[in-house]
């Protein structure tokens, strides 16, 4: 899913190319896009472009006077700009946004279509009221991360609590504060929020300034929530670039994860998983060390003697 990092380079490259343009016509192909119905879409041909921004993961299209598209690309929506629309999108093409300097289209890939088309007269009612992470004060961060004492992996990608960060970035984030994904909020002393609150910052200014030098001038096309360059998000099994210990992960809800090092966040604990520590129960590995005895005892195993 495109995060903070990722839907600001969009933004960037869409205000460059699209702003003080006027929207000619836009074609809706995924029958569950459009989220609104009044004002009706048509109402958006001919308006021009005031501005483009980033609410949460959202992108924003400001339209004269007091209209705004709103687009949430979710998991998988990814976004082309060019004379024409890409050839082969297929059965992945939900929408085709055609402005007088050039034509915008949204993809989607995957059976099940989650991005989203709101067109609508206030902001107000699509903000979940997240606090910016980037430029928020310690006060206002620490403040924010205690309202209700959840993991931090929870908070952290929750936009009511902060705006813009997902699952990727999160991983990241607590990999680089040093902190296992499932401490609570309310846990935490006081060096170690400030140590989260440096984090958050770092890990999404330095991926952002990462993404703009990877897509130079032309329109970011590779957006992934899976890069090489990640220290632990989809890292699961590789060795962790700071230590070697190999990346851990717990899997819950559909095609969620938490990536995360024993030897640099828990301590050389390994964190339960729901289902598999539920299954093995006694024979679930409490430490890094009894997960690679184990693999060593069954590798020695299918040697044999």
């Amino acid at each position: 899913m495109p995060e903070w990092p990722d839907v600001t380079v969009y933004v960037e490259h869409l205000s460059r190319r699209v702003v003080g343009a006027s929207l000619e016509d836009v074609s809706v192909r995924g029958p569950n896009l459009l989220r609104t119905f009044d004002p009706p879409l048509s109402d958006a041909i001919g308006r021009k472009v005031l501005s483009v921004s980033r609410l949460g993961k959202r992108i924003v299209f400001a339209l004269a006077p007091d209209r705004y598209l709103v687009l949430h690309l979710m998991i998988a929506g990814r976004l082309h700009f060019g004379a024409v629309g890409p050839r082969s999108a297929g059965k992945t093409l939900q929408a085709v946004f055609r402005f007088s300097s050039g034509t915008l289209t949204l993809t989607e890939a995957g059976t099940k279509k989650r991005a989203a088309l709101h067109y609508v007269t206030d902001l107000a009612a699509l903000s979940a009221g997240g606090l910016e992470p980037v430029g928020s004060s310690l006060g206002e961060f620490s403040a924010r991360l205690v309202l209700e004492n959840h993991t931090l992996k929870r908070s952290l990608t929750d936009p009511r609590m902060f705006s813009g960060i997902g699952n990727a970035y999160s991983d990241e984030i607590l990999h680089r504060a040093r902190l296992s994904p499932l401490r609570l909020t309310r846990q935490l002393s006081s060096p170690e929020v400030e140590r989260l609150w440096a984090a958050v910052t770092e890990v999404l200014l330095e991926w952002t300034e990462r993404l703009r030098l990877e897509a130079g001038d032309e329109f970011p096309e590779g957006v992934t929530a899976f890069r090489p360059e990640m220290k632990v998000h989809g890292r699961y099994g590789q060795p962790c670039p700071d230590c070697g210990t190999r990346v851990q992960r717990i899997t819950y809800a559909e095609k969620n994860e938490v990536n995360y090092c024993p030897r640099c966040q828990t301590e050389g604990r390994l964190l339960a998983d729901r289902s598999l520590s539920r299954l093995l129960k006694e024979d679930w590995p409490r430490t890094i060390e009894e997960l690679e005895e184990g693999r060593m005892r069954r590798t020695r195993e299918l040697e044999g003697p």
